[in-house]
């Protein structure tokens, strides 16, 4: 896989890959010939993951990182670097989940909390790889996982989509920045998304009739399709694209 310019593209870092969307994303990378270091708090947890990225033939190497952690976020990137070379892909997944709870009742600690993995983490693990790649003078794609939360108003969702808003309007701000050295800055918007971690309530017959009501689609999204996006915003048939969050929701936001 090389892009316009001929510059192989083979090492990708995949933020919280141990299940769902993450581990979706890192085990196409490698489908996709990619080389792929995975990362979670606990790297016990990327086993299955690791072992789906083997199966494809190419190589997964496992890292703890917490991404709340300017000294984690380098650990990983030196030890990413270290097992698979320069990276030129970095898929920003690692997320607390939406803190369902009236915006009057939101304690301080609650806020700093979903902000700093969903947002300040994001924010510097994308200044991480913008520095390691401007200094290594090659061109590279990231993606991060905004969500519908922070396209339009939920009720009971106020931390978790300003923090989503914030990563879809980060992506603008530095593919802007960057595009000068050849690095797009791309994001994906996910509607609900049947994962291991939406399962409990998605087993619940009255909540799940209720949010399938509003999806035009008449479905939930699957993490593969998530991937698949996320593939292609990082591949050389996405070259032009840059800044943009593509909002995958089944007609949530149209409707």
């Amino acid at each position: 896989m090389a892009d316009k310019a001929g510059q192989k593209r083979r090492a990708a870092l995949v933020t919280g890959a141990s299940y769902g969307i993450g581990a979706a994303t890192a085990i196409g990378l490698a489908e996709d010939g990619f080389n792929v270091a995975v990362t979670d708090l606990r790297t016990e947890d990327l086993a299955e993951t690791l072992a789906r990225i083997a199966a494809t033939g190419r190589k997964g190497v496992p890292i703890s990182l917490d991404v709340r952690s300017q000294d984690s976020i380098e650990k990983a990137f030196a030890a990413a670097i270290a097992a698979i070379g320069p990276l030129d892909v970095l898929v920003n997944n690692a997320a607390v989940p939406s803190l369902a709870k009236p915006a009057l009742e939101v304690t301080r600690a609650e806020w700093e909390q979903v902000q700093a993995v969903n947002l300040t983490g994001v924010f510097f693990m994308t200044q991480r790889m913008g520095r390691h790649l401007i200094e290594d003078k090659r061109p590279g794609a990231i993606v991060s996982l905004a969500s519908t939360h922070g396209i339009v108003g939920f009720a009971g969702a106020s931390a978790y989509g300003i923090a989503k808003a914030g990563v879809s309007h980060m992506t603008r701000m530095l593919a802007i920045e960057w595009a000068p050295f050849g690095i797009r800055v791309n994001a994906i918007a996910p509607g609900t998304t049947e994962t291991e971690s939406r399962a409990p309530r998605l087993q619940i017959p009255e909540h799940r009739a209720r949010m399938l009501s509003r999806i035009p689609l008449g479905r939930f999204g699957t993490a593969e399709e998530m991937a698949a996006a996320i593939r292609y915003l990082v591949s050389p048939q996405a070259a032009y694209i840059t800044g943009q969050t593509l909002v995958l929701d089944g007609g949530l936001t149209a409707a």
